[in-house]
């Protein structure tokens, strides 16, 4: 969401949001202000003891019956069997005992997040409260019962709905645990095995309704919370204060009173790997998807059903009208902004990726060469040939260079930027769900950004955190867990699986083999000609000159040569067998003509957030040059009754930007919808075989034939026509608002510029602040909104000699109400707005006084669009109220005001969602497209991944 960042972004429609909580001395921190500080696991008065049973993690296998049952006694040969590859020598008990260690990892160890959850709770009264979401509260409408239609959250095995307060978990309205033969106790919970952290108000005897109650110290692993990925930790300042104002009751139906910022909860909720990651097995599918078993869920296949805008916004029935609503509803379900935090100003919502093949995936690694160069901090990530355990003869030490400059990087992420190798990428992911964020969150401000970015530095977490020096120990045995449980899931082997499949030798689905062969292998196979390895397995491949070298592989791949070849390799009866379906490399944008935001990040290019977790060669790649975005000047429809964009030809950046990685097609019949934002095809909410085809048929259909992709498939889509690559005009569709939406932002939270400069421009084109409530609001008279806006060098360029004045806010309420908890209120955004108009809003300077007679020309550039687009925001808002715009009236003179101004000082202006990947379709490079035959013997082929 950077965009306005999304979930930080809930913050910004809270009234009294307090960002800067008090944590035992330590304040949440803003970018550089706070330096070494430690962890909450370091400062616990049993820090040693705990620290060191972290690092040691768990080995009961309670998870025993999820991944096929591969750890139960009878299939733990299979473990032994595929570890003994990466681990040679190793015994068959410690070959599972590092399978469920691994395991055990993903799915019940938060590292300490709770802390940062329960400050974005607090943080954004009235969106996000994980405590709710796992509760049956009677205000929503969602409950144990109903969690999968609604919101697509995974209910925990051996729980039971509950509607009575529960005395012992402070009346809350949770889950149920059930102990029977079927559901043996729940080890984690266990204090004495994996002690928790001690501090606080953790262990004291309060008193609740009359009686002494003890707020447990609780386990390390917290306790199950109903659903899979949630855990209930006891919130350390839940004191006798706190207790003494807790009411549950009232938590669930007194707005007055959970609005509360001074609300202190008796839980504090964190949240394990397995939240986005742990799904229904496809194979495997529950009788009741609400009350599913251990053997029914997969810790590798995604949280494909999560809706994002439902699960971070537990109102969100009633918030409609709340701009960041808006903003989280663009992720389709399955699909979330993984910068939603470290926010860059560009919203992307991207799939929550399945994890398929990890063995397969390392193979694929080695033989394409993808080495990456590390220097400096780029060095402290872990590495497999620096642990001891790792046998000498293990294929896993050669994944690092003799010198260990060079690493060889499987990835995960969809551009690539996971580059420090699988451990590096692994422990990257936790603190990105909020492990030390005493240290992550002073490097860039929440909420919405506006300052300068320094990297997360891995020395200061080796230091200061003793959550992370536990990660790191537990780590290594969950990449041995997933190079044996990521195996593919097959439709043969689901339920009546096979009435859906064709015979695979059959005639038709012989000529799908042929099609893809000659079509889709060139980036969607991991087995290719050995000619193909040879081009990209060089040095000079790696970083700056990576672009020539996919070059030379395109031109391969039009030759006779490589067609024959890559024939023969797919029509072998083993071609399926330990192939990840994808080459894993860089494809640069301008190949496939995909929505370009997803590509164009900055979170981990040099000196951002995650720099120290992305390679230098990832750093140093070259940029694919100029691409064709497409954004809305007007949304009227235009002859071809869609909404036609304007296209421009930008130069994509440098630096690690501008490439995706071809995603795999393992098991892409049980995945769609597709994109790398779920955005083609139609999303099936049921789980099951029949529901998981229906989607997959109605998305390939749609990649083969793009003329099907300007229908509208969900509420929140507007048609529209660009165009693409090659010239042509093709359907697609853009994200806009269903409602008519506010953004109400803290004044403490406004970035500098805003309270400075731009508020000057706003006064110096009529407008002025007024206090209405515990809101602002900009009102404009009659005759300032009957004269042309200033633009801001008109309007600073009387002023250059008074550059102090743009150091201070510039309006004497603001400077008073700016720690009151007051908010700036800006809207209505109209019905049909396109949403990232508004979330793509670049931030980059925002932080910044205005300096007009030293800054960069660069700089002051951007300062002033953003000045300009502001202003002209809040101009055509108040417009729209005072004339009473309605509909697409109202909706088409905001575009007119404001639309060129907000496309200016966009981050990302690319807004066709749903655009690219023309092979095989006659928007192609050759214009030449399958028949409907060919569509059908494909997709039937498909089936069998």
């Amino acid at each position: 969401m950077q965009k306005i960042v999304l979930l930080l972004a809930l913050a910004l429609s809270t009234s009294a949001a307090n960002a800067q909580l008090l944590k035992f001395g330590q304040k949440i921190p803003f970018a550089g202000k706070y330096l070494d500080k430690k962890d909450e696991a370091m400062l616990a008065s049993n820090s040693k003891e705990v620290i060191e049973k972290m690092k040691q993690g768990s080995d009961e296998d309670y998870y025993m019956d999820m991944d096929y049952g591969l750890s139960r006694p009878e299939n733990q040969d299979q473990i032994h069997q595929q570890l003994s590859v990466f681990m040679p020598g190793i015994s068959k008990a410690d070959a599972v005992k590092a399978f469920v260690k691994g395991r055990n990892n993903w799915i019940a160890w938060s590292g300490g997040n709770d802390r940062f959850w329960d400050y974005l709770s607090d943080s954004t009264i009235g969106s996000l409260d994980f405590l709710k979401l796992v509760s049956n509260d009677p205000q929503q409408p969602y409950s144990r019962s109903n969690r999968w239609e609604e919101i697509g959250l995974v209910n925990e095995p051996c729980f039971e709905k509950n509607t009575q307060p529960m005395p012992e978990r402070w009346g809350l309205l949770l889950d149920k645990r059930i102990v029977s033969a079927d559901c043996p106790a729940e080890p984690f919970s266990d204090a004495k095995k994996y002690p928790g952290v001690k501090l606080g108000a953790r262990g004291a005897t309060l008193t609740y309704k009359g009686q002494p109650k003890v707020l447990e110290v609780g386990s390390f692993y917290g306790l199950p919370s109903g659903v899979v990925g949630l855990r209930l930790f006891t919130n350390p300042e839940f004191d006798a204060k706190a207790a003494a104002k807790w009411d549950a009751n009232r938590y669930y139906n007194d707005p007055s009173y959970y609005s509360d910022p001074s609300l202190v909860k008796p839980y504090r909720v964190g949240m394990s790997c397995a939240f986005c990651h742990v799904g229904p097995n496809p194979v495997n599918q529950p009788a009741n998807f609400n009350s599913p078993k251990w053997a029914n869920l997969s810790s590798n296949v995604g949280a494909q059903y999560f809706w994002f805008d439902r699960v971070f916004n537990f109102n969100y029935k009633r918030n409609v009208d709340n701009f960041i609503y808006q903003l989280s509803h663009t992720a389709r379900p399955g699909a979330l902004d993984t910068s939603l935090v470290s926010s860059d100003q560009i919203n992307n919502p991207r799939t929550m990726n399945a994890v398929y093949e990890l063995a397969a995936r390392m193979h694929a690694a080695a033989k394409f060469g993808n080495w990456e160069k590390l220097l400096g901090d780029e060095n402290l990530n872990a590495q497999f040939s620096k642990l001891a355990f790792v046998p000498k003869s293990s294929p896993l030490r050669t994944f690092t260079s003799s010198d260990s400059s060079m690493v060889l990087s499987p990835r995960v992420l969809k551009d690539g930027s996971d580059s420090v190798g699988v451990l590096g990428a692994l422990n990257r992911v936790y603190v990105n769900i909020g492990l030390f964020s005493e240290h992550w969150l002073e490097n860039f401000t929440p909420v919405i950004g506006g300052s300068s970015i320094t990297p997360f530095q891995i020395k200061k977490a080796e230091a200061n955190s003793g959550y992370w020096q536990a990660n790191v120990q537990q780590t290594p045995d969950l990449a041995l867990f997933f190079l044996v449980a990521t195996r593919k899931d097959s439709l043969a082997l689901a339920p009546n699986g096979t009435k859906y499949l064709k015979d695979i030798e059959s005639e038709q689905v012989t000529l799908g083999k042929k099609l893809f062969a000659n079509n889709c292998a060139a980036c969607h196979s991991s087995k290719l000609p050995e000619k193909a390895y040879s081009i990209f397995n060089r040095p000079e491949c790696v970083g700056a000159g990576y672009l020539k070298c996919w070059n030379q592989y395109v031109e391969l791949t039009k030759t006779t040569e490589f067609h024959t070849e890559m024939e023969k390799i797919v029509l072998a009866k083993d071609f399926l067998k330990d192939n990840f379906l994808t080459t894993d490399v860089r494809v640069p944008m301008t190949a496939v003509d995909t929505n370009l935001c997803s590509s164009i990040a900055t979170n981990a290019i040099k000196d951002n957030i995650w720099d120290n977790f992305a390679s230098s060669s990832y750093k140093a790649l070259p940029t694919v040059g100029t691409f064709r975005v497409n954004y809305p000047l007007t949304l009227k429809s235009g002859s071809s009754n869609l909404v036609e964009l304007t296209a421009e030809e930008i130069e994509v950046p440098a630096g690690g930007r501008g490439y995706l990685r071809p995603p795999s097609l393992v098991s892409i019949w049980a995945t769609a919808p597709f994109f790398q934002n779920n955005s083609l095809g139609k999303f099936d909410l049921r789980g099951t075989v029949e529901g998981r085809l229906a989607s997959f048929e109605d998305s390939i259909k749609r990649l083969l034939n793009p003329d099907l992709r300007g229908e509208v498939l969900r509420p929140g889509e507007v048609p529209v026509q660009y165009t693409s690559v090659y010239g042509d005009k093709i359907p697609g569709v853009m994200d806009v608002t269903t409602a008519d939406s506010y953004l109400k932002i803290p004044i403490k939270f406004v970035p500098f510029l805003l309270k400075t400069a731009v508020f000057k421009s706003i006064i110096a084109n009529g407008g002025k602040f007024e206090k209405q409530g515990d809101e602002f609001v900009i009102t404009y008279t009659k005759e300032a909104l009957e004269k042309p806006v200033i633009a801001a060098n008109e309007v600073f360029k009387k002023d250059k000699r008074k550059v102090a004045q743009y150091d201070a806010p510039m309006d004497e309420a603001i400077t008073q109400e700016q720690n009151a908890g007051t908010v700036l209120k800006l809207g209505p955004i109209p019905a049909g707005t396109p949403v990232n108009l508004i979330a793509n809003i670049d931030l980059t300077y925002a932080g910044a006084k205005l300096d007009v007679l030293f800054a960069p020309k660069t700089v002051l550039q951007a300062q002033y669009q953003l000045i300009d687009a502001v202003t002209s925001l809040t101009r055509a808002t108040f417009e729209i109220k005072f004339k009473g715009l309605k509909g697409n009236e109202a909706r088409d003179r905001f575009m007119e005001l404001a639309g060129k101004d907000l496309i200016q000082t966009s981050k990302c202006t690319d807004m066709t969602v749903n655009r690219g990947h023309y092979f095989g379709t006659k928007y192609s490079r050759t214009k030449v497209g399958f028949t409907p035959a060919e569509q059908t013997a494909l997709t039937e082929y498909l089936k069998h991944f």
